[in-house]
């Protein structure tokens, strides 16, 4: 029986083509994360399942997780995110290290889920973390980096919308304004995370069934919808206006404005599904009807550093899968066309091998990547290889060539040859650039 073709459900092949788009998304991510002063990070594929157990969801743990049992019968984890990785990272020299920290990642990760548009079982996120600022400073800087991001590809505002909510927020409303308990309100905070996924009445049914008698007959399920309904922060129940969070949420969205990002909002109803989020959270959504979704999300999350035994940190952190960057890029076509790394291609006339090499060497010393075709086929069918591979120019190296050491320079796409030595040839390639 033949092996399959295909790769393994939810994750994909890179041809080289797929690479080259691959290559220019992690290059902008790699360039703007540098820009802000940020540095590059990386750590192992396989992490101790226990660092997931302590603060990562349950859903993640128990669902999606590729956990399986090493030689020295240790239970280990296909790192499904980088968040408790680079905490640990951060543990491990908590003294060493200079603050603010700032890092970025752009891991592998594997979760083991349903295959659906803009989520595969494998794919590569950009993980950028802020540590060491207490301030709302922090997320001023991670939300401005990521529109600098959308505006490095060449997105415009109307293109993507920024929302921001507080978890200290919601969680105060849940419990004092509320008055949930603390299971109702964890029970309650995992299904407003889900809200959006249900139709309205099947939300309302779940949220009766989670809450006890006493808090039903206290009107909690009418407070929540009255919660859950407001549109910006003046929409608020006047008890929660005077907030801390409503206060902070207001200067983030101020200075942003001041700062030219004006299509960042606030709602209340974004909640972030892992469990060490701790105040101020934000996703950025595509506001094309087609892909109207979330696309990479973040937030606060001060406590989890000390889980590995030493001083908290506080940090704030987002992640951005490469599956959802490259809908947003295909869908409001702002991919650019990408030729190959290949400048040239040598097609070689005869019996010149041999010959052809201190030509192709000194194109190679300049500086230019060249493929050399030793086949032996006509020129024509050369010409066809470069082109079924997206070199538009072509160098012939034939015995007359090598003799007088100037070479036929032809460009496939416009049809154009000039007779030229191999200096003049560099410059040209490179005027072309």
């Amino acid at each position: 029986m033949a092996l399959a073709k295909q790769p393994y459900k939810g994750a994909r092949d890179f041809y080289p083509s797929d690479k080259r788009v691959q290559k220019y998304m992690f290059g902008i991510w790699r360039q703007v994360c540098e820009r802000f002063g940020y540095e590059e990070y990386d750590a192992p594929i396989l992490e101790p399942l226990e660092i997931y157990l302590a603060k990562t969801g349950e859903e993640i743990v128990n669902e999606q997780t590729y956990v399986f049992e090493d030689r020295g019968k240790r239970k280990v984890v296909i790192r499904p995110e980088m968040t408790p990785t680079v905490s640990r990272m951060v543990a491990a020299r908590r003294q060493e290290l200079a603050y603010p920290v700032r890092w970025y990642s752009i891991p592998n990760l594997w979760r083991y889920e349903r295959p659906q548009r803009g989520r595969l079982r494998e794919h590569w996120q950009l993980n950028v973390d802020v540590f060491g600022i207490d301030g709302i400073e922090a997320e001023l800087e991670m939300i401005s980096l990521v529109d600098a991001m959308f505006v490095a590809f060449g997105a415009k505002h109307d293109m993507y919308e920024i929302r921001l909510n507080s978890r200290k927020l919601v969680d105060e409303a849940l419990s004092s304004y509320i008055g949930l308990n603390k299971q109702e309100a964890h029970d309650v905070s995992k299904l407003i995370d889900r809200m959006h996924k249900m139709e309205r009445g099947k939300f309302v049914a779940s949220i009766d069934e989670v809450l006890t008698p006493k808090s039903r007959k206290a009107g909690a399920a009418e407070k929540l919808l009255t919660l859950l309904d407001a549109k910006d922060l003046k929409s608020l129940p006047p008890e929660l206006i005077e907030n801390t969070s409503v206060t902070e949420l207001k200067q983030i969205l101020n200075m942003l404005s001041v700062g030219g990002i004006k299509n960042a909002r606030f709602d209340v109803t974004l909640m972030r599904g892992f469990d060490y989020y701790t105040d101020i959270v934000f996703e950025v959504f595509d506001t094309h009807p087609d892909n109207n979704r979330s696309m990479l999300g973040g937030g606060r999350y001060d406590g989890l550093v000390g889980l590995f035994g030493v001083e908290p940190v506080p940090t704030v952190g987002f992640g951005w899968g490469d599956v959802t960057l490259a809908n947003f890029l295909e869908l409001h076509r702002l991919v650019p066309e990408l030729k190959p790394e290949t400048d040239v291609y040598v097609a070689l006339v005869g019996d010149t091998a041999s010959e052809a090499q201190k030509p192709i060497a000194e194109l190679r010393r300049a500086g230019v990547n060249v493929a050399v075709n030793f086949s032996g086929r006509k020129l024509g069918d050369q010409f066809k290889a470069a082109d079924k591979q997206g070199v538009e120019n072509v160098v012939i190296i034939g015995e007359t060539e090598v003799k007088e050491n100037r070479f036929q320079l032809k460009n496939l796409r416009t049809g154009k040859e000039k007779t030229l030595d191999i200096k003049a040839i560099v410059k040209s390639l490179k005027g072309q650039q």
